[in-house]
């Protein structure tokens, strides 16, 4: 079964059938050899957002982002690491937590990348990269974003709440999931 198969199912099918071809993306990427495979995930990945607008029942939904953050990290779009951000912000206000936890780890995969110049400054990842210019940028856009996503999310009875972890699921401790991450790497920068 290719990729394309199974997004095709995820998309089409009953919701059992739906969730297991979601889950089958994880066997199929690690198994899979071929490079033309690798060239549907850019294409399914770089797409998502408008297939994902399509989608009218929440468990499709679901099973959609949960699959494709599973192959995201493929996204083959290092010179723009930032091109799905405004869908992953809306991801990440959704009342699924399985949704705002798919969002989550494709943001946080793209601040290893992002943050590289600052943890690592004067080394180079590749000649293809972004310029700490472009990444200080990105960076700021992103920051400056999910602390106004925070706050529009903040709710009084999160005062009491020490650690993130103990935090009630929702929008606003995902978002400071992904700061928090930032934080640390960027700390040399922010002190």
């Amino acid at each position: 079964m290719t990729f394309t198969e199974l997004f095709k199912i995820i998309l089409t099918f009953d919701k059992d059938r739906s969730r297991e071809a979601a889950r089958e993306i994880r066997k199929l990427l690690y198994s899979s050899r071929e490079s033309g495979e690798y060239k549907d995930i850019t294409s399914i990945i770089e797409n998502a957002p408008a297939e994902y607008i399509k989608i009218a029942e929440d468990w499709r939904r679901e099973n959609f982002v949960v699959a494709i953050s599973v192959m995201y990290f493929l996204h083959n779009r290092e010179n723009r690491p930032d091109f799905l951000f405004p869908w992953l912000f809306q991801l990440l206000q959704h009342e699924n937590g399985n949704i705002r936890h798919s969002a989550v780890r494709m943001v946080k995969h793209e601040l290893g990348p992002l943050t590289y110049h600052i943890r690592f400054p004067g080394e180079r990842i590749s000649r293809s990269e972004l310029s700490p210019e472009q990444a200080d940028r990105i960076l700021f856009g992103l920051h400056t974003n999910l602390n106004n996503l925070a706050a529009g999310s903040w709710k009084p009875p999160y005062k009491k709440f020490r650690y993130i972890d103990d935090l009630p699921s929702g929008t606003y401790k995902s978002v400071q999931l992904i700061l928090s991450l930032l934080d640390d790497y960027c700390s040399d920068v922010m002190e």
